[in-house]
């Protein structure tokens, strides 16, 4: 069920022979992401639970989900546009029916990130889909 958006990065993945590339790949995909506005930077957009400082922004408009986020983290900036490319436009009601882990394990990130990082796009997802249930209902 994952976004065109998605697919293209999956289909990115597939191309590049090791990790390192592919580390490269999400780090140009979170540099790529336009900033937050400084005003966003708030105690209740930042996302508890990650190593890196994390603010994700909530958009819903016509029952789509989106968001903007930002990290202090390249790499997690870069999680956060691959977050971004699985979640932006999907209906607030189905933001629950993505399996991110299922979905994120198609890239192999699930055996190079960290703990602390794996910790982290969990909460980062945990946030998803809470602002995305409280909206659906």
């Amino acid at each position: 069920m994952a976004t065109e958006a998605f697919e293209e990065i999956a289909e990115t993945f597939e191309f590049l022979d090791d990790w390192e590339d592919r580390y490269r790949h999400v780090i140009d995909l979170g540099k790529a992401m336009p900033p937050l506005d400084d005003s966003f930077k708030v105690p209740a957009l930042k996302v508890q639970g990650c190593a890196s400082q994390v603010w994700l922004r909530p958009i819903i408009e016509g029952g789509r989900f989106d968001f903007q986020g930002e990290s202090d983290a390249m790499i997690v900036r870069g999680l956060i546009a691959v977050l971004h490319a699985l979640y932006s436009g999907v209906p607030v009601n189905e933001v629950a029916k993505v399996d991110a882990v299922a979905e994120l394990g198609r890239l192999g990130l699930n055996e190079h990130l960290s703990s602390q990082r794996s910790n982290g796009v969990r909460a980062m997802v945990e946030r998803i889909r809470s602002v995305a249930g409280a909206a659906s209902a």
